[in-house]
């Protein structure tokens, strides 16, 4: 029943997103071979063109410009964001794996993840939060001290009374972000409100709070 009632609020969402999904950017993941001090690794919305997303690509270029003097790196969590909602475990599951990748080859890289939406369910289960919207590979034990940060944005897992906040492992490495009315978080009926995230200060709030974590 509650993923029934997701995927209608989420369809009403997508519908107002559609116009903005499009002229999202195709951008391709830049954690290139060389090793970043930082990397954001972000999952985009249910119905998004592959790359960082609506929300994604303006939290990487504000977390760049918080943290200037790192090198900043991203990574565009490859998974098919579909809207049918099935594929946030996919999607954590290529979280994880490429953080234990990036990690063997880059010991001084830290990481922020982030996700929208469906996105954001995707980091939810990578972190080891229950999640009704999938199952998926959690990030090991050893590797989670070098996840500095954690922003999410119209995170579904609200419906059910969930928060990432409210972790004991991760609460206060998290920032979440659900707008009012918001049909995917908030239980409203202001579709408009899910798709305000990159443009209403959110992004750059979100900025600020990884620079906080990161000692800036």
């Amino acid at each position: 029943m509650i993923l029934a009632l997701v995927r209608r609020r989420l369809g009403a969402a997508l519908l107002a997103a559609a116009a903005l999904v499009v002229t999202s950017s195709i951008a391709s993941s830049s954690s290139a071979q060389q090793c970043a001090d930082v990397e954001v690794v972000f999952a985009r919305g249910s119905g998004e063109l592959p790359g960082l997303g609506i929300v994604g690509g303006p939290v990487v270029n504000q977390v760049r410009a918080k943290l200037a003097g790192r090198t900043v790196a991203s990574y565009a969590v490859n998974y098919a964001a579909d809207v049918a909602q099935l594929s946030a475990g996919a999607g954590a599951t290529d979280v994880t794996n490429h953080i234990v990748a990036v990690a063997a080859r880059c010991p001084e890289t830290e990481f922020v993840l982030g996700g929208y939406s469906q996105g954001a369910s995707v980091m939810d289960i990578a972190l080891g939060v229950p999640n009704f919207l999938g199952a998926g590979k959690a990030i090991p034990a050893e590797l989670q001290p070098r996840i500095k940060a954690v922003v999410l944005f119209g995170n579904p897992l609200a419906l059910t009374g969930g928060k990432v906040t409210n972790n004991r492992t991760w609460g206060s490495r998290t920032k979440e972000f659900c707008n009012l009315g918001d049909p995917v978080c908030a239980a409203g009926f202001n579709v408009l409100a899910h798709v305000m995230y990159a443009i209403d200060g959110s992004a750059a709030q979100a900025a600020t709070f990884v620079a906080q974590q990161f000692g800036n």
